[in-house]
């Protein structure tokens, strides 16, 4: 396959808000490492640490310029030294994967981190698949053991980690329960799987409270948490994802102990580098659960990849529901799978 010798590239120039530190740029085409792919990108789904990354507050810390974007669809077209061809990938294979530095037409992903893109997703859906859904379903199933028949509290339900720990929960049974920000993210929540959904500010911890929770799913961190340990079931179980809310909560062992509960951290990062089996059983079950129609990443808007600083400081102000994703390719293809939906630029997107 011939490949150009030159891609274009969005580059964080210096630390700061994105769309004041992102630049357009003309690079060479990466050549794979050994152990690695060269992906042609067809679609990049903005995540928060891509904010965090242009601000320099993400605990890695690329030295500047860098590239960044950290989970894509794409097309195989080269492989590095060390990867046999058919072994896990061919060339042209279309796949989805994860690594820091894939917001650019081209870029180089281990072999390890990179999956069969599902059939049943479009390229849009399928680039907004591996963290979010990943991330749900280590948490849910891995970290909190899950049962059919319990109670699941998920905050920033309307979110791309919330709204796909919303399907995953629906679809192992449990009764879902959703906490969103604002009024008009409760239809997204629902939509997702959501048997009821509060707002933030209503009084879900007394509505809750019994027969209780057995399993909180935590983007959120500070108050959202704090105010879940109020309403924890006997042996309930926290697990905590992040802190949107920009504050650490304090854990409190001495609840913990008195009331029977216990609080699980997840680092979805941490399976890729140390039981990438685990993540390989995962993504087979996701497969599966998309060829279903029970698992459909939810698109708040896709757009075009001159839009991608927009993209990622739309993320950063916190207004979106479900996932934003950035068309990189021309021939990406976009709208087609069923459920989720594309947008013209209302402002929608990861957040909560």
């Amino acid at each position: 396959m011939n490949l150009p010798t030159a891609t274009k590239a969005w580059r964080v120039v210096s630390h700061g808000e994105p769309e004041q530190v992102l630049e357009l740029h003309d690079v060479p085409v990466p050549e794979p490492g050994p152990g690695e792919v060269l992906v042609r990108v067809r679609a990049v789904a903005v995540n928060f640490p891509d904010v965090l990354l242009a601000r320099g507050e993400y605990q890695e810390r690329p030295e500047l310029p860098f590239v960044p974007g950290i989970e894509l669809c794409g097309d195989v077209v080269a492989l590095g030294p060390g990867v046999t061809e058919g072994e896990r990938v061919r060339v042209g294979d279309r796949v989805v994967g994860s690594k820091i530095g894939v917001l650019a037409q081209y870029a180089t992903v281990p072999v390890q981190a990179v999956h069969p893109a599902p059939s049943a997703l479009d390229d849009a859906q399928a680039a907004a698949l591996t963290i979010a859904y990943q991330t749900a379903w280590f948490g849910l199933h891995r970290r909190a053991g899950l049962r059919a028949g319990e109670t699941l509290l998920v905050h920033a339900a309307a979110g791309g980690v919330g709204t796909a720990a919303c399907q995953l929960g629906k679809a192992a049974g449990a009764r879902v329960v959703g906490v969103v920000g604002s009024a008009a993210k409760v239809a997204a929540a629902r939509a997702a799987g959501a048997d009821e959904v509060f707002l933030r500010d209503d009084d879900w911890v007394g509505a809750l409270r019994r027969p209780g929770v057995d399993v909180v799913f935590d983007p959120v961190g500070g108050d959202s948490f704090e105010r879940s340990t109020r309403c924890l079931a006997f042996e309930g179980r926290i697990v905590v994802v992040g802190f949107a809310s920009g504050r650490t909560p304090t854990v409190r062992p001495d609840l913990a102990l008195v009331k029977n509960y216990a609080v699980l951290g997840l680092h979805w990062a941490l399976y890729q580098q140390r039981r990438p089996d685990l993540v390989d059983a995962a993504h087979a079950e996701l497969t599966r659960l998309a060829a279903d129609g029970v698992l459909r990443p939810v698109l708040g808007d896709v757009v075009g990849f001159d839009q991608a600083p927009a993209a990622v400081a739309r993320l950063a102000a916190g207004t979106t529901t479900g996932r934003l994703v950035v068309r990189v390719a021309d021939d990406a293809v976009v709208g087609t799978g069923a459920g989720g939906r594309t947008g013209t630029g209302a402002d929608e997107g990861a957040g909560a």
